[in-house]
Protein backbone atom coordinates (compact mmCIF):
# COMPACT_ATOMS: atom_id res chain seq x y z
CA UNK A 1 0.00 0.00 0.00
CA UNK A 2 1.13 3.37 -0.74
CA UNK A 3 -0.02 6.26 1.34
CA UNK A 4 0.45 10.08 -0.29
CA UNK A 5 -0.04 12.68 2.16
CA UNK A 6 -0.36 16.27 1.14
CA UNK A 7 0.69 18.80 3.84
CA UNK A 8 3.07 17.68 6.94
CA UNK A 9 1.95 20.23 10.06
CA UNK A 10 -0.08 18.78 12.71
CA UNK A 11 -2.07 16.88 10.85
CA UNK A 12 -0.25 15.00 7.68
CA UNK A 13 2.71 13.95 10.12
CA UNK A 14 0.35 12.58 12.51
CA UNK A 15 -0.98 10.59 9.70
CA UNK A 16 2.30 9.25 8.76
CA UNK A 17 3.46 8.29 12.45
CA UNK A 18 0.30 6.75 13.43
CA UNK A 19 0.02 4.76 9.70
CA UNK A 20 4.08 3.65 10.26
CA UNK A 21 3.59 2.85 14.23
CA UNK A 22 0.52 -0.25 12.62
CA UNK A 23 2.63 -0.89 9.88
CA UNK A 24 5.98 -1.05 8.28
CA UNK A 25 4.72 -2.46 4.88
CA UNK A 26 3.20 0.63 3.55
CA UNK A 27 5.39 3.32 1.29
CA UNK A 28 4.43 6.45 3.14
CA UNK A 29 4.75 9.76 0.85
CA UNK A 30 4.58 13.16 2.07
CA UNK A 31 4.10 16.63 0.12
CA UNK A 32 4.50 20.20 1.16
CA UNK A 33 4.86 23.24 -0.51
CA UNK A 34 6.85 24.96 2.18
CA UNK A 35 9.82 24.80 4.13
CA UNK A 36 9.01 23.66 7.31
CA UNK A 37 7.32 20.38 8.55
CA UNK A 38 5.31 19.54 11.85
CA UNK A 39 5.53 22.86 13.57
CA UNK A 40 3.89 24.69 15.99
CA UNK A 41 1.61 27.57 15.03
CA UNK A 42 0.23 28.34 18.23
CA UNK A 43 3.84 29.38 19.58
CA UNK A 44 4.47 32.08 17.28
CA UNK A 45 3.37 34.73 18.74
CA UNK A 46 5.35 33.70 21.86
CA UNK A 47 8.51 33.18 19.54
CA UNK A 48 7.73 36.81 18.15
CA UNK A 49 7.56 38.10 21.41
CA UNK A 50 10.54 36.37 22.65
CA UNK A 51 9.39 34.42 25.44
CA UNK A 52 10.39 31.22 22.60
CA UNK A 53 13.95 31.92 22.35
CA UNK A 54 14.32 30.62 18.85
CA UNK A 55 12.52 29.34 16.17
CA UNK A 56 14.48 26.25 16.12
CA UNK A 57 12.40 25.62 18.95
CA UNK A 58 8.93 25.56 17.16
CA UNK A 59 10.39 23.61 14.44
CA UNK A 60 11.71 20.74 16.48
CA UNK A 61 11.87 18.30 13.36
CA UNK A 62 12.83 17.71 9.59
CA UNK A 63 12.11 15.35 7.35
CA UNK A 64 15.54 13.62 8.08
CA UNK A 65 14.51 12.84 11.47
CA UNK A 66 11.29 11.95 10.35
CA UNK A 67 12.82 9.45 7.62
CA UNK A 68 15.42 8.04 10.04
CA UNK A 69 12.37 8.01 13.07
CA UNK A 70 9.56 6.62 11.01
CA UNK A 71 11.09 5.65 7.48
CA UNK A 72 8.34 8.38 6.20
CA UNK A 73 9.89 10.24 3.06
CA UNK A 74 8.53 14.18 3.01
CA UNK A 75 9.34 16.24 -0.22
CA UNK A 76 9.55 20.06 1.43
CA UNK A 77 8.87 23.02 -1.27
CA UNK A 78 7.02 20.46 -3.20
CA UNK A 79 3.08 21.50 -4.23
CA UNK A 80 0.76 19.19 -5.49
CA UNK A 81 -0.97 20.93 -8.45
CA UNK A 82 -3.80 17.98 -9.59
CA UNK A 83 -4.85 14.81 -8.82
CA UNK A 84 -6.89 12.12 -10.58
CA UNK A 85 -9.10 9.89 -8.64
CA UNK A 86 -9.81 7.40 -10.90
CA UNK A 87 -5.87 6.79 -11.93
CA UNK A 88 -4.95 6.96 -8.66
CA UNK A 89 -2.15 9.52 -10.30
CA UNK A 90 -1.41 13.27 -8.58
CA UNK A 91 1.37 15.79 -10.30
CA UNK A 92 3.76 17.69 -7.92
CA UNK A 93 5.97 20.42 -8.84
CA UNK A 94 9.37 21.03 -7.39
CA UNK A 95 9.41 24.83 -6.76
CA UNK A 96 13.13 25.17 -6.43
CA UNK A 97 13.71 23.99 -9.85
CA UNK A 98 10.55 23.99 -11.36
CA UNK A 99 10.03 20.21 -12.53
CA UNK A 100 7.03 18.50 -12.35
CA UNK A 101 6.67 14.55 -11.65
CA UNK A 102 3.82 12.39 -11.40
CA UNK A 103 3.40 10.12 -8.44
CA UNK A 104 0.72 7.65 -7.71
CA UNK A 105 -1.17 6.59 -4.33
CA UNK A 106 -3.57 3.92 -3.14
CA UNK A 107 -4.83 6.25 -0.38
CA UNK A 108 -4.72 9.89 -0.54
CA UNK A 109 -4.69 12.00 2.38
CA UNK A 110 -5.78 15.40 2.36
CA UNK A 111 -3.48 17.40 4.96
CA UNK A 112 -3.77 20.87 3.32
CA UNK A 113 -4.51 23.59 6.03
CA UNK A 114 -6.21 26.78 6.06
CA UNK A 115 -5.46 29.88 4.59
CA UNK A 116 -5.64 32.82 6.36
CA UNK A 117 -8.78 35.25 4.97
CA UNK A 118 -6.81 38.74 3.93
CA UNK A 119 -9.81 40.95 4.55
CA UNK A 120 -10.65 44.15 1.95
CA UNK A 121 -9.02 46.46 1.35
CA UNK A 122 -5.88 44.75 2.14
CA UNK A 123 -6.32 42.54 -0.26
CA UNK A 124 -5.27 44.99 -3.05
CA UNK A 125 -1.88 44.27 -2.64
CA UNK A 126 1.27 43.16 -1.27
CA UNK A 127 2.26 45.14 1.67
CA UNK A 128 5.78 45.42 2.80
CA UNK A 129 4.54 46.04 6.55
CA UNK A 130 1.44 43.74 6.41
CA UNK A 131 1.75 40.04 7.90
CA UNK A 132 -0.22 37.12 8.61
CA UNK A 133 0.35 34.96 11.15
CA UNK A 134 -0.11 31.32 10.21
CA UNK A 135 3.34 29.56 9.38
CA UNK A 136 7.39 29.57 9.93
CA UNK A 137 8.31 31.69 7.21
CA UNK A 138 5.52 34.48 8.55
CA UNK A 139 7.24 34.14 12.20
CA UNK A 140 10.77 34.78 10.44
CA UNK A 141 9.26 37.70 8.27
CA UNK A 142 8.02 39.55 11.44
CA UNK A 143 10.70 39.18 13.81
CA UNK A 144 13.09 40.36 11.14
CA UNK A 145 10.50 43.40 9.87
CA UNK A 146 10.53 44.09 13.94
CA UNK A 147 14.18 44.11 14.59
CA UNK A 148 15.09 46.44 11.24
CA UNK A 149 12.14 48.46 11.10
CA UNK A 150 11.63 49.43 15.04
CA UNK A 151 7.88 50.12 14.90
CA UNK A 152 6.35 52.09 17.34
CA UNK A 153 2.48 51.85 16.24
CA UNK A 154 1.10 48.24 15.19
CA UNK A 155 -2.79 47.96 14.08
CA UNK A 156 -4.50 44.25 14.50
CA UNK A 157 -6.82 43.74 12.27
CA UNK A 158 -9.19 41.06 14.33
CA UNK A 159 -9.75 40.26 18.34
CA UNK A 160 -9.79 36.41 18.46
CA UNK A 161 -7.18 33.99 19.46
CA UNK A 162 -4.18 35.44 17.56
CA UNK A 163 -5.26 38.51 17.29
CA UNK A 164 -5.01 38.80 21.06
CA UNK A 165 -1.88 37.04 21.28
CA UNK A 166 -0.44 39.22 19.21
CA UNK A 167 -1.57 42.08 20.90
CA UNK A 168 -0.01 40.87 23.76
CA UNK A 169 3.61 40.18 22.37
CA UNK A 170 3.24 43.39 21.00
CA UNK A 171 2.93 45.33 23.35
CA UNK A 172 5.37 43.38 25.48
CA UNK A 173 7.79 44.77 23.13
CA UNK A 174 6.66 48.60 23.43
CA UNK A 175 4.77 48.40 20.99
CA UNK A 176 1.93 50.67 20.98
CA UNK A 177 -1.40 48.59 19.85
CA UNK A 178 -4.94 49.19 18.13
CA UNK A 179 -6.88 46.41 17.93
CA UNK A 180 -9.99 46.87 15.56
CA UNK A 181 -12.74 43.89 15.35
CA UNK A 182 -15.67 43.58 13.01
CA UNK A 183 -17.99 42.20 15.57
CA UNK A 184 -19.31 44.32 18.07
CA UNK A 185 -17.21 42.30 20.74
CA UNK A 186 -13.75 40.65 21.02
CA UNK A 187 -13.54 36.81 21.24
CA UNK A 188 -16.72 35.61 18.89
CA UNK A 189 -17.01 32.17 20.91
CA UNK A 190 -17.79 33.79 24.07
CA UNK A 191 -21.37 35.34 25.12
CA UNK A 192 -20.79 39.55 25.15
CA UNK A 193 -21.09 39.40 28.82
CA UNK A 194 -17.88 37.43 29.37
CA UNK A 195 -15.88 38.94 26.39
CA UNK A 196 -16.78 42.35 28.05
CA UNK A 197 -14.65 41.77 31.02
CA UNK A 198 -11.56 41.35 28.72
CA UNK A 199 -12.10 43.85 27.07
CA UNK A 200 -12.44 46.27 29.80
CA UNK A 201 -9.34 44.86 31.25
CA UNK A 202 -7.82 45.62 27.47
CA UNK A 203 -8.57 49.05 28.27
CA UNK A 204 -7.27 48.89 31.60
CA UNK A 205 -3.80 48.04 29.80
CA UNK A 206 -4.55 51.23 27.82
CA UNK A 207 -5.26 48.86 24.18
CA UNK A 208 -6.83 50.99 22.21
CA UNK A 209 -9.77 48.56 20.94
CA UNK A 210 -12.38 49.57 17.76
CA UNK A 211 -15.33 47.36 17.81
CA UNK A 212 -17.92 47.28 15.45
CA UNK A 213 -16.13 48.31 12.52
CA UNK A 214 -13.65 47.68 9.45
CA UNK A 215 -10.81 49.08 7.91
CA UNK A 216 -12.22 51.45 4.79
CA UNK A 217 -9.13 53.06 3.31
CA UNK A 218 -5.47 52.42 3.15
CA UNK A 219 -2.67 55.39 3.78
CA UNK A 220 0.60 53.99 2.06
CA UNK A 221 3.88 55.07 0.45
CA UNK A 222 5.65 52.75 -1.49
CA UNK A 223 3.75 49.68 -0.55
CA UNK A 224 4.08 50.84 3.10
CA UNK A 225 0.85 51.19 5.08
CA UNK A 226 1.23 54.52 7.09
CA UNK A 227 -2.70 54.54 8.41
CA UNK A 228 -5.91 53.60 8.01
CA UNK A 229 -9.56 54.88 7.82
CA UNK A 230 -12.51 52.65 9.37
CA UNK A 231 -15.83 52.91 8.15
CA UNK A 232 -17.16 54.96 10.73
CA UNK A 233 -14.24 57.31 9.95
CA UNK A 234 -11.72 57.01 12.85
CA UNK A 235 -8.02 57.72 11.71
CA UNK A 236 -5.66 55.27 13.07
CA UNK A 237 -1.91 55.79 12.57
CA UNK A 238 0.74 53.14 12.25
CA UNK A 239 4.00 51.56 11.32
CA UNK A 240 3.21 47.75 10.87
CA UNK A 241 -0.39 45.65 10.45
CA UNK A 242 -1.05 42.12 11.57
CA UNK A 243 -4.37 40.71 10.16
CA UNK A 244 -5.90 38.23 12.28
CA UNK A 245 -9.19 37.82 10.73
CA UNK A 246 -9.55 33.82 10.68
CA UNK A 247 -8.92 31.32 8.24
CA UNK A 248 -10.57 29.47 5.35
CA UNK A 249 -9.44 25.77 4.55
CA UNK A 250 -7.82 24.89 1.82
CA UNK A 251 -10.06 22.66 -0.40
CA UNK A 252 -9.63 23.79 -3.76
CA UNK A 253 -7.44 20.52 -5.00
CA UNK A 254 -9.88 18.15 -3.21
CA UNK A 255 -12.86 19.57 -4.84
CA UNK A 256 -10.84 19.10 -8.37
CA UNK A 257 -11.68 15.35 -7.50
CA UNK A 258 -15.33 16.19 -6.26
CA UNK A 259 -14.69 15.75 -2.63
CA UNK A 260 -17.76 17.13 -0.89
CA UNK A 261 -17.47 20.28 1.23
CA UNK A 262 -19.20 20.53 3.88
CA UNK A 263 -21.72 23.16 5.35
CA UNK A 264 -19.07 25.10 7.13
CA UNK A 265 -16.77 25.60 4.26
CA UNK A 266 -14.40 22.54 4.72
CA UNK A 267 -14.34 18.87 3.57
CA UNK A 268 -16.97 16.83 4.97
CA UNK A 269 -15.74 13.78 6.30
CA UNK A 270 -17.14 10.86 8.35
CA UNK A 271 -15.98 9.81 12.39
CA UNK A 272 -13.13 8.03 10.53
CA UNK A 273 -12.02 11.28 8.43
CA UNK A 274 -13.15 9.58 5.42
CA UNK A 275 -14.24 11.80 2.48
CA UNK A 276 -16.73 10.83 -0.25
CA UNK A 277 -14.37 9.47 -2.36
CA UNK A 278 -12.99 6.00 -1.87
CA UNK A 279 -9.58 6.30 -0.58
CA UNK A 280 -9.66 9.43 -0.15
CA UNK A 281 -9.36 10.95 3.23
CA UNK A 282 -9.10 14.88 4.97
CA UNK A 283 -7.61 15.50 8.60
CA UNK A 284 -6.63 18.62 10.36
CA UNK A 285 -7.56 22.16 9.30
CA UNK A 286 -9.07 21.46 5.95
CA UNK A 287 -11.56 19.34 7.36
CA UNK A 288 -14.54 19.56 9.21
CA UNK A 289 -15.64 18.32 12.95
CA UNK A 290 -18.81 18.07 14.60
CA UNK A 291 -19.94 18.87 17.87
CA UNK A 292 -20.37 16.59 20.77
CA UNK A 293 -23.61 18.24 21.69
CA UNK A 294 -25.26 18.29 18.78
CA UNK A 295 -24.19 16.30 16.28
CA UNK A 296 -23.33 18.62 13.81
CA UNK A 297 -21.02 20.49 12.02
CA UNK A 298 -18.07 22.28 13.21
CA UNK A 299 -15.33 24.23 12.04
CA UNK A 300 -12.39 24.84 14.94
CA UNK A 301 -9.16 24.72 13.57
CA UNK A 302 -7.17 23.94 16.40
CA UNK A 303 -3.23 21.78 16.82
CA UNK A 304 -5.64 19.18 19.63
CA UNK A 305 -7.78 18.29 16.96
CA UNK A 306 -5.40 18.54 13.81
CA UNK A 307 -3.48 16.06 15.75
CA UNK A 308 -6.08 13.23 16.87
CA UNK A 309 -7.34 13.47 13.51
CA UNK A 310 -4.40 12.57 11.77
CA UNK A 311 -4.00 9.71 14.26
CA UNK A 312 -7.46 8.53 13.87
CA UNK A 313 -7.26 8.41 9.87
CA UNK A 314 -3.72 6.76 9.87
CA UNK A 315 -4.97 4.29 12.15
CA UNK A 316 -7.92 3.54 9.91
CA UNK A 317 -5.92 4.00 6.69
CA UNK A 318 -3.94 0.66 8.35
CA UNK A 319 -7.01 -1.44 9.48
CA UNK A 320 -7.48 0.17 12.79
CA UNK A 321 -10.72 1.08 14.01
CA UNK A 322 -10.34 4.53 15.86
CA UNK A 323 -13.34 7.09 15.37
CA UNK A 324 -12.97 10.54 15.93
CA UNK A 325 -15.66 11.71 18.51
CA UNK A 326 -16.11 15.21 18.00
CA UNK A 327 -15.18 18.19 20.07
CA UNK A 328 -16.57 21.00 22.27
CA UNK A 329 -14.87 23.98 20.83
CA UNK A 330 -12.77 24.09 23.88
CA UNK A 331 -10.03 26.81 23.73
CA UNK A 332 -8.06 28.81 25.96
CA UNK A 333 -5.93 31.80 25.46
CA UNK A 334 -3.56 34.44 27.88
CA UNK A 335 -3.87 38.02 27.76
CA UNK A 336 -1.32 39.52 29.94
CA UNK A 337 -1.73 38.11 33.60
CA UNK A 338 -5.38 37.08 32.48
CA UNK A 339 -6.57 33.30 31.27
CA UNK A 340 -9.41 33.43 29.23
CA UNK A 341 -11.04 29.93 28.65
CA UNK A 342 -14.18 28.17 26.94
CA UNK A 343 -15.74 24.91 26.28
CA UNK A 344 -19.41 24.43 24.99
CA UNK A 345 -21.92 26.26 23.96
CA UNK A 346 -22.82 30.10 24.53
CA UNK A 347 -26.11 31.37 25.32
CA UNK A 348 -26.65 32.32 21.43
CA UNK A 349 -25.49 28.40 20.62
CA UNK A 350 -27.90 27.27 23.21
CA UNK A 351 -30.66 29.27 21.68
CA UNK A 352 -30.01 28.04 18.48
CA UNK A 353 -30.01 24.40 19.38
CA UNK A 354 -33.46 24.79 21.20
CA UNK A 355 -32.18 24.65 24.78
CA UNK A 356 -34.04 26.49 27.76
CA UNK A 357 -31.30 27.30 29.83
CA UNK A 358 -30.09 27.64 32.96
CA UNK A 359 -27.31 30.62 33.26
CA UNK A 360 -24.85 30.64 36.58
CA UNK A 361 -22.17 33.41 37.07
CA UNK A 362 -20.10 31.95 39.62
CA UNK A 363 -17.11 34.63 41.16
CA UNK A 364 -15.16 33.03 43.71
CA UNK A 365 -11.32 33.51 44.36
CA UNK A 366 -9.25 30.34 41.97
CA UNK A 367 -7.18 29.17 45.30
CA UNK A 368 -7.31 30.45 49.18
CA UNK A 369 -7.28 34.00 49.59
CA UNK A 370 -5.11 33.47 52.60
CA UNK A 371 -2.91 32.04 50.14
CA UNK A 372 -3.20 34.97 47.13
CA UNK A 373 -6.23 33.31 45.64
CA UNK A 374 -7.30 35.64 42.85
CA UNK A 375 -10.68 36.30 41.76
CA UNK A 376 -12.01 33.87 39.30
CA UNK A 377 -15.62 34.14 36.82
CA UNK A 378 -17.22 30.98 35.70
CA UNK A 379 -19.98 31.45 33.51
CA UNK A 380 -21.72 28.13 33.34
CA UNK A 381 -25.19 26.69 31.30
CA UNK A 382 -26.83 23.62 31.83
CA UNK A 383 -29.89 22.43 30.26
CA UNK A 384 -33.37 23.01 32.04
CA UNK A 385 -34.81 19.79 30.55
CA UNK A 386 -32.40 17.16 31.69
CA UNK A 387 -29.86 19.13 33.85
CA UNK A 388 -27.11 18.47 30.99
CA UNK A 389 -23.74 20.82 31.39
CA UNK A 390 -23.66 22.43 28.16
CA UNK A 391 -20.68 24.71 28.40
CA UNK A 392 -18.81 27.37 30.65
CA UNK A 393 -16.61 30.16 29.80
CA UNK A 394 -13.79 31.65 32.41
CA UNK A 395 -11.62 34.26 33.23
CA UNK A 396 -8.91 34.66 36.23
CA UNK A 397 -5.48 35.40 37.02
CA UNK A 398 -5.31 31.40 37.29
CA UNK A 399 -6.85 28.40 37.52
CA UNK A 400 -8.60 28.45 34.74
CA UNK A 401 -7.35 25.59 32.41
CA UNK A 402 -7.88 23.22 35.27
CA UNK A 403 -11.78 24.43 35.85
CA UNK A 404 -12.49 24.46 31.87
CA UNK A 405 -10.62 21.66 31.29
CA UNK A 406 -12.53 19.45 34.39
CA UNK A 407 -15.68 21.31 32.77
CA UNK A 408 -15.16 19.76 29.22
CA UNK A 409 -14.65 16.66 30.87
CA UNK A 410 -17.62 16.17 32.34
CA UNK A 411 -19.50 17.52 29.03
CA UNK A 412 -17.54 14.99 27.36
CA UNK A 413 -19.24 12.31 29.49
CA UNK A 414 -22.74 13.88 29.35
CA UNK A 415 -22.75 15.26 33.82
CA UNK A 416 -25.21 16.85 34.62
CA UNK A 417 -25.27 20.08 36.89
CA UNK A 418 -25.02 18.04 40.30
CA UNK A 419 -22.54 15.39 39.41
CA UNK A 420 -20.25 18.48 39.48
CA UNK A 421 -20.25 19.04 42.78
CA UNK A 422 -19.69 15.51 43.86
CA UNK A 423 -16.70 15.01 41.84
CA UNK A 424 -13.75 14.10 44.46
CA UNK A 425 -11.81 16.97 43.17
CA UNK A 426 -7.73 17.87 44.42
CA UNK A 427 -7.44 20.20 47.25
CA UNK A 428 -4.71 22.25 49.22
CA UNK A 429 -5.35 26.05 49.79
CA UNK A 430 -2.52 27.10 47.36
CA UNK A 431 -4.12 25.04 44.85
CA UNK A 432 -8.34 25.32 45.78
CA UNK A 433 -10.87 26.25 47.99
CA UNK A 434 -12.37 23.94 50.15
CA UNK A 435 -15.49 24.34 47.67
CA UNK A 436 -13.96 24.21 44.37
CA UNK A 437 -15.44 26.83 41.76
CA UNK A 438 -16.60 23.80 39.45
CA UNK A 439 -17.71 22.32 42.61
CA UNK A 440 -19.98 25.54 43.73
CA UNK A 441 -21.04 25.91 39.73
CA UNK A 442 -22.60 22.18 39.80
CA UNK A 443 -24.46 22.98 43.46
CA UNK A 444 -25.57 26.10 42.28
CA UNK A 445 -26.46 25.20 38.77
CA UNK A 446 -28.37 22.36 40.36
CA UNK A 447 -29.85 24.47 43.21
CA UNK A 448 -31.40 26.47 40.24
CA UNK A 449 -32.57 23.82 38.30
CA UNK A 450 -34.16 22.15 41.47
CA UNK A 451 -35.47 25.24 43.71
CA UNK A 452 -33.57 28.32 43.60
CA UNK A 453 -33.63 29.61 40.10
CA UNK A 454 -31.16 32.40 38.93
CA UNK A 455 -31.69 35.45 36.86
CA UNK A 456 -28.95 37.26 34.65
CA UNK A 457 -28.47 40.59 34.80
CA UNK A 458 -29.70 40.56 31.23
CA UNK A 459 -32.62 39.18 31.97
CA UNK A 460 -33.51 41.68 34.96
CA UNK A 461 -32.80 44.60 32.46
CA UNK A 462 -35.40 43.40 29.98
CA UNK A 463 -37.72 42.69 32.49
CA UNK A 464 -37.16 45.93 33.31
CA UNK A 465 -37.94 47.27 30.12
CA UNK A 466 -40.76 45.72 29.70
CA UNK A 467 -42.38 46.81 33.00
CA UNK A 468 -42.84 44.17 34.43
CA UNK A 469 -43.59 44.35 37.94
CA UNK A 470 -40.93 43.37 40.38
CA UNK A 471 -39.64 43.68 43.96
CA UNK A 472 -36.01 43.67 44.04
CA UNK A 473 -34.08 43.20 47.60
CA UNK A 474 -30.14 44.39 47.87
CA UNK A 475 -29.54 42.09 51.15
CA UNK A 476 -25.80 44.00 51.41
CA UNK A 477 -24.43 46.67 53.19
CA UNK A 478 -25.57 49.95 53.82
CA UNK A 479 -21.98 51.38 52.63
CA UNK A 480 -21.97 48.68 49.46
CA UNK A 481 -25.83 50.01 48.60
CA UNK A 482 -25.19 53.51 48.31
CA UNK A 483 -22.21 52.88 46.67
CA UNK A 484 -23.88 51.08 43.48
CA UNK A 485 -26.81 49.15 43.28
CA UNK A 486 -29.66 47.47 40.92
CA UNK A 487 -32.21 49.79 39.38
CA UNK A 488 -35.25 49.77 41.91
CA UNK A 489 -33.60 47.91 44.66
CA UNK A 490 -34.66 48.55 48.15
CA UNK A 491 -32.16 48.11 50.58
CA UNK A 492 -32.68 45.19 53.27
CA UNK A 493 -29.81 43.34 54.91
CA UNK A 494 -29.67 39.84 55.15
CA UNK A 495 -29.34 39.98 58.90
CA UNK A 496 -32.93 41.74 58.96
CA UNK A 497 -34.47 40.33 56.34
CA UNK A 498 -36.51 37.62 58.35
CA UNK A 499 -37.83 40.44 60.54
CA UNK A 500 -38.56 42.65 58.29
CA UNK A 501 -40.16 40.50 55.62
CA UNK A 502 -43.58 41.48 56.40
CA UNK A 503 -42.52 44.54 54.03
CA UNK A 504 -42.40 43.05 51.37
CA UNK A 505 -45.24 41.47 49.23
CA UNK A 506 -44.85 37.83 48.47
CA UNK A 507 -46.92 37.66 45.31
CA UNK A 508 -44.76 39.43 42.81
CA UNK A 509 -41.79 38.82 41.36
CA UNK A 510 -38.65 38.70 43.87
CA UNK A 511 -35.36 39.32 42.90
CA UNK A 512 -32.46 39.06 45.40
CA UNK A 513 -28.63 40.07 45.42
CA UNK A 514 -25.45 40.14 47.34
CA UNK A 515 -22.13 41.15 45.67
CA UNK A 516 -21.27 38.15 44.14
CA UNK A 517 -24.22 35.79 44.52
CA UNK A 518 -23.77 33.43 47.88
CA UNK A 519 -25.55 35.90 50.58
CA UNK A 520 -28.28 36.54 47.59
CA UNK A 521 -28.99 32.86 47.83
CA UNK A 522 -29.12 32.64 51.42
CA UNK A 523 -31.43 35.27 51.20
CA UNK A 524 -34.00 33.72 48.50
CA UNK A 525 -33.71 30.49 50.94
CA UNK A 526 -35.16 32.29 53.63
CA UNK A 527 -37.98 33.98 51.45
CA UNK A 528 -38.84 30.53 49.96
CA UNK A 529 -38.90 29.20 53.36
CA UNK A 530 -41.71 32.00 54.21
CA UNK A 531 -43.72 31.61 51.32
CA UNK A 532 -42.68 34.05 49.00
CA UNK A 533 -43.98 32.56 45.22
CA UNK A 534 -41.38 33.46 43.07
CA UNK A 535 -37.43 34.35 44.13
CA UNK A 536 -35.14 34.70 42.25
CA UNK A 537 -31.32 35.10 43.02
CA UNK A 538 -29.61 37.72 40.72
CA UNK A 539 -26.27 35.56 38.98
CA UNK A 540 -23.37 36.76 40.13
CA UNK A 541 -24.96 39.37 42.09
CA UNK A 542 -24.25 43.53 41.92
CA UNK A 543 -20.82 43.13 40.45
CA UNK A 544 -22.18 41.27 37.53
CA UNK A 545 -24.97 43.62 37.13
CA UNK A 546 -22.63 46.77 36.88
CA UNK A 547 -20.52 45.07 34.43
CA UNK A 548 -23.77 44.14 32.38
CA UNK A 549 -24.79 47.57 32.82
CA UNK A 550 -20.92 48.65 31.75
CA UNK A 551 -21.59 47.10 29.05
CA UNK A 552 -24.57 47.84 27.44
CA UNK A 553 -24.25 51.58 27.81
CA UNK A 554 -20.72 51.21 25.96
CA UNK A 555 -22.63 49.22 23.29
CA UNK A 556 -25.38 51.35 22.71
Amino acid sequence: MKIVIIGSVASGTSVAAKARRNTEEAEITVYDQGKDISYSVCGIPYQIGGEVATIEELTPRDSVWFKKRYNVDIYTEHKVTHVNANEKTLLVENKVTGESKKDTYDVLVFATGATPIIPVPFDQKDYQNTFVVRNIQDDRDITTFIASKQPKKALIIGGGFIGLEMTEQLENLGIEVTVVQRGKHIMPQMDPDMAFRVESYLREKEIRLILDDTVHAIVETEKTITGVTTTKGIEIETDMVILATGVRPNTALAEQIGVNIGETGAIAVNHQMQTNIPDVYAVGDVAESYSLLTNTPMYRPLGTTANKMGRIAGDVITGGNLEHRGILGTGIFRIFDRHVGYTGMTEKDAAKAGYEIEVLFNIKPDHAEYMGGKELTIKALADKKTGRILGAQAIGQGGVDKRIDVIATAITFKAKAEDLFHLDLAYAPPFATTKDPVLYTGMALDNALKSNPLMTPADLVNRQRDDEALQIIDTRSKKDFEKAHVKGAIHIPLAELRERSNELDKSPTTIVYCNKGVTGNAAQNVLLNIGFKKVYNLSGGNKNYQSYIRMIGLKK
